[in-house]
């Protein structure tokens, strides 16, 4: 019953969102084809009709959008394929691309701004700080990489994460991160492991993980697409099936540490069983090897909790969390957080940065960490994820052909299709609405925790229509 009465509100959105269309296609249709409409082909006639019923079309060959792009590509080295719009300015949840057309956005920048576009007190302490003082780099102290790392520290512990969290270690990214936290496990494994007879430096991550591009990072991705341009990568790395018991077979005296996202984003958003999770740290006990949380996309609140792993018994807690993303809302900054078992095998010189930790990104983090803590807003989120999840069943009483399954926990969710999505993410955007995806067939949904229950009904609205 309750799937029904979200089907048909689905379907009312969907009226309105399609009256809305109706308007716009006989407003531009008519400027657009005009006395001239009797000249042109029936093709050509569909083709403009096609256009003006879609309220961001992406940008023509001719359009400002493609000369400017134009100009401009030449000089970029091409690792990245982007659709047309190119967005100059943002607020709150939206976007607006150069010739001001506004998006809805349900993406936060791959899970990044948390807070929202330009939040308003964010802007505020980083036009302070750029004032008084950016960088000295870690040759001498300043007031806020000590403070967000206490900060870090504290409300992991309040939030019940991590319950041996002691320190932390400030870098520019969650790559960064995920290095600091490889290097961390190789030099524990060394400390326990002085003569090397174990050969203590093995890595254990997992299938469809995502950990980031630079090489150790990378080496820890068991992604093709990724690794085969920069094979080989790097020696000491194995991979296992992600809640697979078969695993723990894979964790020896020789493995140094064990890297996994207790929610995979960039792989489909799939969640750790909780017992899997439990059965690795009992093993990475046993042999002394460091447990690794990569917390850089389903950390800082987006769960409904501080970390996801907060929700788990201490049974399962890491030696290790990694984050970034929503750390700087868009800033680059990132943190190690670890605990006294690795801090205690670190010593000064071991690893650096000269840009991590300087003040503004800690002042940024200090103050996201901050935000991002906080229990209403946690609340929120929980109560956001089951707008999403019942406006996902209408989607699926509507298209059960298209969507198969539903998962994910508080504001990072994903729906399952039986193809590709890719030509629902651009009817989506020339609609109004940024969606991305994850993974094989997968729609990821990580929109800022700030978004209200409008906006999260316009944009599946939009959706709704997207999908026809």
């Amino acid at each position: 019953m309750a799937s029904r009465v979200v089907s048909r509100s689905i379907r009312s959105s969907m009226r309105a969102h399609s009256s809305q269309l109706s308007h716009h296609v006989h407003r531009n249709y008519a400027s657009a084809a005009g006395v001239s409409q009797s000249s042109l082909s029936q093709q050509e006639k569909e083709a403009i009709q096609r256009e003006a019923s879609l309220p961001n079309s992406d940008p023509a060959p001719d359009s400002q959008t493609a000369r400017v792009v134009n100009e401009q590509l030449p000089y970029m080295v091409p690792t990245y394929a982007r659709p047309p719009p190119m967005f100059h300015k943002a607020e709150g949840c939206y976007l607006w691309d150069i010739e001001n057309r506004r998006y809805l956005d349900f993406t936060a920048g791959i899970a990044v701004n948390g807070l929202g576009h330009c939040d308003p007190g964010l802007a505020k302490i980083i036009s302070e700080q750029s004032q008084m003082l950016m960088h000295t780099s870690n040759l001498y102290h300043n007031p806020w990489t000590g403070l967000v790392s206490k900060t870090l520290v504290e409300k992991t512990l309040e939030a019940g994460g991590m319950h041996t969290a002691s320190k932390a270690f400030i870098c520019n990214s969650g790559s960064e991160a995920n290095e600091a936290a490889l290097k961390f496990a190789r030099k524990v494994g060394k400390s326990l492991d002085p003569d090397g007879t174990k050969h203590k430096h093995e890595i254990l991550s997992f299938t469809n993980s995502f950990h980031g591009r630079t090489m150790g990072s990378l080496s820890a991705t068991p992604n093709p697409k990724y690794q085969r341009p920069f094979a080989p990568m790097l020696p000491g790395f194995h991979y296992a099936t992600y809640n697979d018991p078969a695993a723990l077979d894979l964790i020896t005296p020789s493995t140094a540490g064990v890297i996994i996202e207790p929610i995979q984003g960039e792989g489909g958003v799939w969640i750790a069983d909780p017992a899997f999770l439990r059965a690795l740290r009992a093993k990475c006990t046993a042999v002394g090897a460091v447990l690794i949380y990569d917390e850089i996309q389903s950390g800082l609140g987006r769960t409904g909790n501080l970390w996801a792993h907060a929700d788990l018994p201490i049974e399962a807690h890491p030696d290790i969390v990694t984050t970034a993303k929503a750390l700087g809302n868009g800033f680059p900054v990132g943190a190690t957080i670890v605990n006294d078992f690795v801090a205690g095998k670190i010593v000064i010189g071991d690893h650096g940065t000269t840009f991590g930790g300087n003040p503004l990104a800690c002042r940024v983090a200090h103050y996201c960490v901050t935000r991002l803590a906080d229990a209403g807003l946690q609340r929120e989120v929980v109560r956001k994820g089951e707008v999403f999840r019942e406006q996902f069943e209408g989607l699926k009483a509507a298209f059960p052909e298209v969507v198969k399954e539903i998962r994910g926990k508080g504001l990072i969710l994903g729906l399952q299709l039986d193809r590709d999505p890719t030509p629902i993410v651009k009817a989506a955007r020339e609609r109004g609405l940024l969606v991305i995806t994850a993974g094989t067939n997968t729609l990821r949904f990580v929109p800022p925790l700030v978004i209200s229950d409008e906006e999260i009904k316009e944009g599946m609205a939009i959706l709704a229509d997207a999908f026809q």
